[in-house]
This record gives C-alpha cells, structure tokens and sequence, in this order.
C-alpha cells in the first residue's frame, strides 16, 4: 500500500506533463494561442455543431479568402466568434488601408456586420471585419468532443 501512492502520483504528474506538452507544442505548430475551440452556437451548423472542437492555425490576413472559416475577437463579445469569410474587402482605418472580411455563420440569414451594424474600432465602425481581430483559421473539426466540458462551462 505504501508504493502504491507514489505509481498513482506519477501516473498523475505524467498526464499533466503530456496535456501541458500537447497544448504548448500545438500552439507553436499552429502558430496560435488558441490551437483548439470548443463551438458553442448553433450558428456555423451544418458544418460545425454545438459541442465541436476546432483545430484551428494562425495565417496571415493574405492567407484568407472566400470560403473559409476564421475565429476573430469582437469587442462586445465574451468568446471569439468562428464564422466563414464570404468577401474580403478593404477599408480606411487610421489613415491606412486594411484587409476587411465580410463574415457571417452557415446558418445565418445575414452578415456579422454591415449596414445596419458596424464592428467598432477605434477609428469608428466599419462594416466587415478588420483583419487585426483575426485569430486563426478553422484546419479540422473533432465532432462532439467538446460537448463535457462545454456542459461543464454552462452548469458550474
């Protein structure tokens, strides 16, 4: 019983070492902070649904286009936002031309931001998304493997 402890602690302190190896040598393979994204809105359905883990990898605004799937930060809202890239545009911000993206979910009647509502910055609104609040690209989806912890997040 006494050796018993010490092969429980070291199967402990293992696991911890891996999950800590994983998650840092995906951030430095992706090129991102945020490797991994648990989806949790129905607003990307039918290709990503609630409880989805997305790998995600950081590229440069040049490397987006029509098509595909970016996670990008918006000021208002607590958890980045995954939705598909449907135009790429340009705007003044700052007395400086930008990359814009016009974004919105699969299964989304209208765009993120436009006419009606604008993504602010700090040089006022504009209607699509400024390649500055772009976190990464969506690479591979793991379905449903994120339905625990998000279940977790939603009821502690």
């Amino acid at each position: 019983m006494g050796e018993e402890w010490k092969k429980e602690a070291a199967w402990i302190l293992i696991s911890l070492l891996v999950v800590v190896g994983i998650d840092y040598g995906l951030r430095f393979a992706m090129a991102t902070d945020s490797p991994l994204v648990i989806v949790i809105s129905g607003s990307m359905e039918p290709v990503f649904y609630r409880g989805d883990v997305v790998l995600l990898k950081g590229v440069s605004p040049d490397d987006i286009h029509p098509g595909d799937v970016i996670v990008y930060n918006a000021p208002m809202y607590a958890y980045p936002i995954i939705h598909r890239v449907r135009e790429v545009k340009t705007v003044e911000l700052g007395g400086k031309t930008e990359k814009c993206f016009v974004t919105w979910g699969d299964n989304n009647p209208i765009p993120d931001w436009g006419e009606y509502r604008l993504y602010p910055t700090p040089y006022g609104g504009v209607p699509c998304v400024p390649a500055y609040a772009v976190d990464a690209k969506a690479v591979l989806v793991f379905p449903k493997i994120g339905l625990i912890p998000l279940w977790i997040r939603e009821h502690l």
